[in-house]
């Protein structure tokens, strides 16, 4: 089987980018925008130039074209990473947090009905969220369930996540 010369310089080119982002995972996001605007935003711009150039020399029907087509459709969310440093470059994140849903999905099929149904995507929404938040989802769900009865209505908010974790962290200081 040969080789398709442009889809091999598309991987190196695709490569180049990955590892200009790969030096700077990890860093805040405004650092990791700068370095983005000053080395990565001139890759992505030759890519895309480069792309656009080269699939003109294709039939519609070649493989290579439609993996060009596929991407160059979706490149302004592709190239989105550029101007916000919070965006990854990749969806691996993503897809390792709903790799357990997956996993699981056959044990939901026995939820007993819709609203079981939507009670379990209730409380693993609940769940990833306290862990996105860095807060254990068990010492949250064990609290929260124990003082919501007595909670007002009004201050619900204080029982979120990213509001409890602060809270408790006000009183340990205290």
């Amino acid at each position: 089987m040969s080789r398709a010369p442009l889809a091999i310089e598309a991987v190196r080119r695709i490569d180049a980018i990955f590892d200009a982002e790969r030096a700077i995972n990890g860093l805040p996001a405004a650092e990791r925008l700068a370095v983005r605007q000053q080395h990565l935003a001139s890759l992505v711009t030759e890519l895309e130039a480069w792309m656009r150039e080269n699939r003109g020399k294709l039939s519609r029907h070649n493989p290579v074209a439609k993996a060009m087509d596929y991407m160059l459709t979706r490149w302004s969310a592709f190239a989105r990473f550029l101007g916000d440093g919070r965006i990854c470059l990749t969806n691996n994140a993503a897809e390792r947090a709903l790799r357990g849903i997956a996993l699981g999905r056959k044990s939901w099929l026995f939820a007993g009905s819709d609203r079981g149904g939507d009670r379990a995507a209730a409380m693993v929404s609940l769940i990833h969220t306290a862990k996105l938040n860095d807060v254990d989802p068990r010492t949250w769900l064990a609290d929260v369930l124990a003082r919501i009865a007595d909670h007002p209505a009004s201050r619900l908010h204080e029982l979120l996540p990213w509001n409890w974790a602060q809270a408790r962290e006000g009183k340990a200081a205290a």
